[in-house]
Parts: structure tokens; sequence; C-alpha cells
């Protein structure tokens, strides 16, 4: 018992340090904010997170983990963005929903947060300056593109201005025993990224789709033979038990979101570059829009494609590649494959996630 109020003792010193410590950093961040305000910089910047994460990780020793470490300054980041700025974060809602907890992941608990209806909501308030920023799904690993998401950009101003990653584990939630579910609510995409295991566990219960884990949830909430696939955070929101936990038929299912915002993020040496683009009508001219990037040495690492709703048959591409537009190289590569577009846009540049 001595050595254990003798290690309790030295435990409240430390937590005393810090403390001392975490006002030093509020101050500080007092000052960024006054400064940040008075040459109208954007309070949130994600190359400075990124260097940010990086150091700290880099100096970390243990025995903590690098995703313990990052936890914990999510939180002291987000506490000093509010003293720099009340910011509101618009997201696709409602709550518990996956794009509220990468939004939470991303921006922490100190920020305000604005639910949204739909995904054109999120970017309508950002362009209105109701929001500071918005958080949109943009593709499932398994399920592939969000094409609202990818719509909108052709008619938004809005830039990509970071990305987050967030595993996604789908769990089933009920009030009352698996043996009682006639009917299982969720939103469609996870319906079908869960589809072997209702296949092979449930094959006679009906499947729901719903607006959202979160709307799942809810109905799920009201009787014992509902159930819902959704987030740990939703069992907790609604008060359900979770009847049978990672039922996800992919172990690798990884949904992407884009955070967006009307400014433009700094280089940090790991970053994406977005673009949307439309080819003019003639043979080949796919074939020569990608040779300046092989030419450049620019690694593509994605490309989708799109209808472009104003001509039939006439497509938009969305391209995501390596590099920040700011780089010599990738600069030098867009500007050759802008001469065989007939429509060119830059959709952003962020740190890789």
């Amino acid at each position: 018992m001595k050595n254990l109020k003798k290690l309790r003792k030295k435990i409240d010193q430390i937590d005393n340090n810090i403390i001392r410590l975490l006002t030093d950093r509020a101050e500080v961040s007092l000052e960024i904010g006054s400064l940040k305000a008075k040459s109208a910089r954007p309070t949130f910047s994600p190359d400075r997170e990124k260097q940010v994460y990086e150091r700290l990780t880099a100096a970390n020793k243990g025995p903590l983990s690098n995703d313990m470490i990052k936890a914990i300054y999510r939180e002291v980041m987000s506490g000093s963005l509010a003293l720099e700025k009340p910011l509101k974060i618009a997201y696709l809602g409602p709550e518990a929903t996956f794009t509220h907890i990468a939004a939470l992941k991303k921006f922490g608990s100190s920020v305000n947060y604005l639910r949204a209806g739909s995904i054109t909501e999120v970017f309508t308030e950002v362009e209105r300056g109701r929001a500071d920023y918005g958080v949109v799904p943009i593709e499932n690993s398994t399920e592939g593109a969000v094409n609202h998401t990818l719509d909108m950009f052709t008619e938004s101003d809005l830039k990509i201005y970071s990305e987050v990653l967030l595993p996604i584990e789908h769990n089933l939630l009920a009030k009352g025993k698996i043996s009682s579910i006639k009917r299982i609510y969720s939103n469609p995409q996870v319906l079908g990224q869960c589809r072997i295991w209702l296949e092979t566990n449930l094959p006679k219960v009906d499947l729901i789709p719903v607006t959202s884990t979160t709307k799942a949830a809810q109905l799920a909430a009201k009787g014992v033979s509902s159930a819902a696939i959704a987030s740990r955070l939703a069992a907790d929101r609604y008060d359900l038990k979770i009847i049978a936990e990672s039922i996800e038929d992919s172990p690798h299912n990884i949904t992407r979101f884009l955070v967006i915002a009307k400014a433009e993020a700094g280089p940090t040496g790991g970053d994406k570059t977005s673009i949307m683009l439309s080819s003019k009508d003639r043979v080949g001219v796919l074939h020569d829009m990608l040779v300046p990037f092989k030419k450049n040495r620019v690694n593509l690492t994605k490309i989708e494609s799109r209808p472009s709703k104003k001509k039939a048959w006439r497509y938009y591409f969305f391209i995501d590649m390596q590099g920040h537009i700011k780089e010599k190289r990738l600069e030098r590569a867009l500007k050759q494959v802008k001469k065989h577009c007939a429509y060119f846009k830059f959709l952003g540049s962020y740190p890789a996630a």
C-alpha cells in the first residue's frame, strides 16, 4: 500500500505538470489564433496537423502506441482549434453515423458539429459560411464510389482540404435476442457490405433499407423483433445490445471521407491531388491524356467516371494522384493534360491519410 501511495503521488505530480504545460500550449494557441485572424488564414491547417502527428510519433518511445498518442493529441488540438476560433463542422448526419465518427476522428470533440440531411446540404452549409468545414463520404473499399459526392464537385467551387480513412466495423444491434429478429434496418451500402453474413445467419429475415445507420438504430430501439446494422456509437446512443460484432464480409472494409473547404492545403511531402476533367471527342484522346502522367512520373491512384448529365454519352473523369499541385513535375503534367481536355477542374491538393 505504501508503494501504491507513492506511485499515485507521482502520477498526481505528473498530472499537475501536464496541466501546466497544456495551459502554456493553450495560451500560445490563442496568440496563433489572433495572428491567423489578422491575416485571414484558415484556423485548421491539415498540413500542420500532419507535421505534428509525424513529429510526435517519431518521438514516441512507448509504452503508449502511436495510435494512443494520436488519440490524445487529437483532443489536445481540438481544444486548441476551439480556442483559436469557435469552429463549426458540417457532416452527413444524423449523429452516430460513420460520417459523424469520421468527423470526430478528424476534429475531436471540442469543436461544434452541424448535422446535415444530405451531401448537398453539407456542401451548401460550407459554401454559405454557416460551417467552416464539411465532412462527406467519397468511397468504400468494397462498395466503391459515393456518386452523390462526385456529382457535387461538378457544381461546387469548394476544394478537398483533407481526407480521413475510417476502418468500418458493422455490428448487429437489437433490444432482444437474435432468435426474435424479424427485420433488419440499415443503409443500403451497409446491407451490401454484410451480404454473406446475413445470408448465412439470418436468411429469412427482412432487410429494410433506410437513409442511415442511425435511423436504423432508432427503429431497432422500438421493439424486440427489429434489429439494426450500425456502429458501436449507435449502440451506446440508443441503448441497444451488440448481438453480433464485425459482421462485414471483408475484414479490410475502409471508407474514405473528404474534408471540404473554401481554402487550399499546403504541401507536406506526402500529399494527394484530385482533378476532374472531360476529354475532347476524338480517337485516342484518353491515351493522350494519360501519357503526360507517365512522362512526368506522376502516380495515379484512382480513376472514376461519371455521366456528365448534360449530354448523352459524355463523361467526367475523377482522378487522384500522388503529389501536390505545387510540385513542378505534377504542375508540368497537368499543364500538358489540359491540352487534351474539353473541361478541366482542380479539386484540391491535401495530405494523404
